[in-house]
């Protein structure tokens, strides 16, 4: 089953501040105009514990012009649905759907199903679709997720502050140790004297040692009575948006700079870890692209933002108890760094 002890909260509300930058009124991915965000959850209480989440660009919803976008693979032990056309065109054409390894397939005919209701004219659609493994804590055999979820999860995207933690895709996910699930961030930069959002979505489900501010907090050592077990297939899906006008190459790097984030808080990059970023920009293509000299203020605001939103896929996040008996635990708060209880003091 799962158990909710307590209200969750995120890293600001516990006094983890990353990095100096302003974030977005909802320091979330969806400060960035026109990004929209939805869920379905599929929670039983018992061996089901997994979900669909949809990153939405308005402009994608009535046309199929595109957005200029690029992908990075830190480790490409997943199944990235559609990821090869955008490396070649640097193009994205369809929202972002993340859900569950074996169901990430069925999340792409759904998807494709979207597209093509939407544009009749069409004789051939790319759908983007990621995934993380969440077998440890739910019956991915089962691949519980139908078209009408995904649907449901892309009819009902909205521009306000994205549930986060143990819904939608990150159900079931763990990370670095503990319950993990979808995370969000932002900041805001001046840069060549206009303004620039930054947005990140993560689903977070990968090894390594929970570091936070530079204070490893292993869960064998800090939840009484836990073992480490480290679920197989673990990953991380990153989804950066910005209305910076940059082109594919330089989304490129601002998507390497997002998985160089998930270091920070202490991702082992293991050998079975799909580890992705998607980048894309909503800026109009009228504008000309920002020379590369002045994206240092983006990269940190992609590092910084894709931090945080990996921190808060942590703290939101629910002690969970899934298939065969399997206990993920939550973020325990007063083992915080400046909590005055964590191991070092």
């Amino acid at each position: 089953m799962s158990t909710h002890p307590s209200p969750r909260v995120r890293a600001r509300s516990l006094g983890v501040v990353v990095g100096t930058l302003p974030t977005g009124p909802l320091n979330a991915i969806t400060d960035v105009e026109g990004v929209l965000v939805g869920h379905t959850t599929l929670d039983d209480g018992a061996d089901l514990h997994t979900g669909v989440t949809a990153i939405v660009p308005r402009q994608l919803a009535t046309a199929l012009r595109g957005l200029p976008a690029a992908v990075h693979t830190g480790n490409g032990y997943g199944k990235l649905v559609g990821s090869t056309q955008i490396d070649e065109l640097g193009v994205l054409e369809s929202p972002i759907v993340l859900t569950a390894t074996l169901s990430a397939f069925r999340a792409a005919d759904a998807l494709v199903t979207y597209l093509l209701e939407r544009h009749p004219d069409s004789l051939s659609v790319n759908p983007v679709v990621g995934e993380t493994n969440d077998g440890f804590l739910s019956d991915i055999r089962r691949r519980p997720i139908t078209e009408r979820h995904v649907l449901d999860a892309l009819e009902g995207a909205s521009g306000g502050l994205p549930a986060e933690g143990c819904v939608g895709a990150g159900t079931g996910t763990t990370a670095l140790g503990y319950k993990a699930g979808i995370g969000t961030s932002s900041r805001r930069q001046v840069v060549d004297g206009a303004p620039v959002t930054v947005g990140a979505l993560v689903q977070a489900n990968f090894g390594g040692v929970l570091t936070v501010q530079g204070v490893p907090m292993p869960v064998e050592e800090l939840v009484p009575g836990s073992v480490r077990e480290e679920p197989p297939g673990n990953s991380c899906m990153i989804v950066v948006a910005t209305d910076a006008p940059l082109d594919a190459r330089q989304l490129g790097r601002l998507a390497r700079r997002a998985i160089f984030a998930m270091g920070r808080v202490g991702a082992s990059y293991s050998h079975g870890s799909g580890d992705y970023a998607i980048a894309f920009t909503t800026a109009p293509p009228r504008l000309p692209t920002l020379p590369d000299d002045l994206l240092n203020p983006v990269f940190t605001a992609v590092m910084d933002s894709v931090e945080e939103a990996l921190l808060n896929s942590l703290f939101t996040a629910t002690a969970t108890t899934g298939v065969h008996g399997r206990t993920s635990h939550a973020v325990p708060y007063d083992r915080l760094p400046g909590s005055g209880t964590n191991r070092d003091g």
